[in-house]
């Protein structure tokens, strides 16, 4: 929640009171869930899912400084949908090898 810019308060709040995200913040908890549904295709894709924890692997890779991102995390970019876009075509170019 921190990378996504939502208060851990707020979002407990927020579920206490059974109430919506705002449209912002519910587009960026959204988005993430897109990038855990393409790391999934992804291993999928890649003929042996087996085992794989997606959230565990997507937790620690966004939190690693990434030399595309210029030694910046992924998890930096995560607070706006422009931003998750832009990890998500780095996620891309990574399995078709553009940055092996």
């Amino acid at each position: 929640m921190d990378a996504l810019g939502i208060p851990r308060a707020t979002l407990n709040r927020k579920v206490r009171e059974n109430r919506p995200l705002p449209p912002d913040e519910s587009e960026r908890v959204l988005g993430v869930k897109a990038l855990i549904g393409q790391v999934q295709t992804m291993v999928e894709q890649s003929g042996n899912a087996e085992g794989f924890d997606t959230l565990a692997w997507l937790s620690r890779w966004l939190n690693t400084s990434v030399p595309a991102l210029g030694g910046k995390t992924p998890a930096s970019y995560l607070d706006t949908v422009e931003g998750q876009k832009y990890i998500a075509n780095l996620l891309d170019m990574t399995q078709s090898g553009a940055y092996a």
